[in-house]
């Protein structure tokens, strides 16, 4: 709009000037000589010249005295006028822009060319400072219009990003566990109607993880409770069977081998329900720790001879190493580890102790196959047994999975990898000191 308005100004002030300088060339009155003089040049400058328009007359090398605008003439228009055709062009000057016409000056009744050019200048300063006005309008007009589609824009955009925004936060907070994140709905379009699916979506998520928890506390109550109601009953038939392994060799054939394992079965179970009421204690967060100062080297020289392995298994153990620790539960942790190198590796079995930063490292390790890629990351799993064809063993697969809670509960983490000379490696880290007694 601003370039088509410009050109008609400037057309209409172009077209106006042209045409009332042709008009005025027709109405002079006829020349009186050929070739002219000077003061006819003069006489004809002057008649030719109207308000803010000023003419002036050449004839060859002779001009009027007024003969400015015949400077402001550009070669070429000065050429097209003297083949005789009327021209004109537009100029710059420090005061402003001009237009600079020319026409050709013809014999009255004939159109043979009298060699006089008359050339008139047209100030367009009142068209130029027209021009700038409608630019500035423009400009103020274009800009008001952008900062308007822009901010409107910018709230179309928030209209639609920000449901997606918060349901993504939404989204991220279900994820992280905070399963009463609700979304508000608003209207009645395709955002609303999606904010509607997801909360019904969570409201049916936090019904199920309810429900399952529910069923996990139910299940974690009930292995506790039924391994305590079996203590009772279990404590009378240890003893029972105890009497009876004292006798085995006195009974004869079946039955002696019934009571050696009735025996066996007894402890078995014995250590399965004393595992289960740990488990339990973890599970309640019932289980607490006993720091005592302990040194290590004596304590795993106790745990490994009071089980009787203290000539089957290698140790390394620095003396003199001491770490605030529950000696109760590194005992634990301690016979599970080296028990189960000795069940299912192969010898050596290597235990060895070393200090670290603020830390002891006990790391047991075998020259048996080692674990396989699928045996890893469940080795420390509840129940697990790496050869599931085995329905019957005298372990209860708790025992890794007891070993790993009580280097939790230290504050420590236990690990199981292979040895990169074979066998399998497990490595037990437990802070050196803790905070106090639990």
């Amino acid at each position: 709009m601003y370039v088509q308005a410009r050109g008609v100004i400037l057309q209409k002030a172009q077209d106006t000037a042209v045409l009332a300088l042709i008009e005025r060339v027709r109405r002079m009155p006829p020349i009186a000589e050929m070739p002219p003089s000077q003061d006819q040049l003069d006489w004809i400058s002057n008649s030719l010249s109207e308000g803010k328009e000023h003419a002036s007359a050449v004839y060859g090398t002779l001009r009027s005295r007024s003969a400015g605008d015949v400077a402001a003439a550009s070669p070429e228009l000065r050429a097209t006028v003297g083949a005789g055709t009327v021209a004109w062009q537009r100029v710059s000057r420090s005061r402003g822009t001009a237009l600079v016409i020319g026409v050709p000056l013809r014999i009255e009744d004939s159109s043979y060319r009298s060699g006089i050019e008359v050339y008139s200048t047209y100030d367009l300063t009142a068209e130029d400072e027209a021009v700038k006005q409608l630019s500035l309008l423009a400009w103020l007009t274009g800009g008001g219009a952008m900062v308007l589609a822009v901010g409107l824009a910018l709230f179309a955009a928030r209209g639609v990003l920000r449901p997606v925004r918060e349901l993504g936060d939404a989204a991220r907070r279900l994820g992280e566990g905070d399963l009463a994140t609700r979304l508000e709905v608003r209207g009645a379009d395709e955002l609303a109607g999606v904010a509607g699916t997801f909360n019904t979506t969570a409201s049916a998520l936090e019904r199920h993880i309810e429900d399952l928890r529910r069923m996990e506390s139910d299940a974690k109550r009930f292995v506790a409770d039924v391994s305590h109601e079996l203590r009772t009953p279990l404590a009378a038939m240890t003893a029972v069977a105890d009497v009876l392994e004292e006798d085995t060799a006195l009974l004869p054939g079946d039955a002696g081998r019934a009571a050696r394992l009735v025996s066996q079965e007894v402890h078995n179970l014995t250590r399965l329900v004393n595992d289960l009421i740990e488990v339990s204690r973890f599970d309640s967060g019932a289980a607490a720790l006993a720091l005592e100062d302990v040194d290590l080297a004596e304590a795993v020289r106790a745990t490994l001879h009071a089980r009787g392995w203290a000539d089957e298994i290698r140790t390394e153990l620095p003396e003199g190493l001491t770490a605030r620790l529950d000696p109760r539960r590194l005992d634990v942790i301690v016979a599970n580890l080296a028990g189960n190198a000795l069940k299912h590796g192969a010898p050596p079995v290597v235990l060895t102790v070393r200090a670290g930063a603020g830390e002891v490292v006990v790391e047991v390790g075998d020259d048996g196959p080692g674990l396989s890629g699928e045996v890893l990351p469940q080795v420390f799993d509840r129940f697990y047994k790496a050869d599931s064809a085995r329905t019957r063993s005298e372990g209860s697969g708790l025992g890794l999975a007891i070993a790993w809670e009580n280097a939790r509960l230290h504050g420590g983490s236990l690990v199981a990898a292979n040895h990169p000379r074979g066998g399998a490696l497990f490595i037990l880290r437990l802070p050196s000191h803790q905070g106090g007694a639990s």
